[in-house]
């Protein structure tokens, strides 16, 4: 089996992959990082997505081999010293989340977007959320948690 190499939330790990493990699984199974969740398997939902060199990719249609040598974050590496990244306590004064299974994703996406752009409006954060399937919220309170977080009142 291949000897996977990358930088996961910081650190530089290595693990032995199949050809076919995808990033989901490599990360959930091999790793121990079980935020990263598994929900359709098909793209659909966006539960698996994590942010691959800072953009956020659905990991379950990534190969883990894919990911060679590159910085992926999880949403284990986003708090520093115990305090909650600022997206993060967004999501928790804004009730962001509700059964929280898609919080990651949706926590990660969010930092994707408020990336490339720090103020978004409410049209821009539901486009950037396009991918991502909640059942809980309504999407609402996230929209609002995203905003406030790049510093947008909701």
């Amino acid at each position: 089996m291949p000897e996977l190499a990358l930088r996961v939330n910081g650190e530089q790990r290595s693990l032995e992959v199949e050809d076919r493990t995808l990033l989901v699984h490599a990360l959930r199974d091999g790793l121990g990082l079980t935020g990263t969740h598994v929900g359709c398997d098909t793209s659909q939902c966006g539960a698996c997505t994590v942010l691959l060199d800072g953009r956020a990719v659905k990991s379950c249609t990534l190969l883990a081999l894919q990911a060679e040598a590159a910085e992926v974050t999880t949403i284990e590496g986003l708090a520093t010293d115990g305090e909650l990244h600022p997206v993060q306590r967004a999501f928790v004064e804004h009730h962001g989340l509700q059964c929280g299974y898609c919080t990651p994703g949706m926590i990660l996406t969010a930092i994707d977007v408020l990336a490339r752009d720090p103020r978004p409006d409410d049209a821009t954060v539901r486009h950037a959320l396009r991918g991502n399937l909640c059942r809980c919220t309504g999407y609402q309170p996230i929209v609002e948690a995203i905003r406030a977080a790049g510093g947008t009142p909701p």
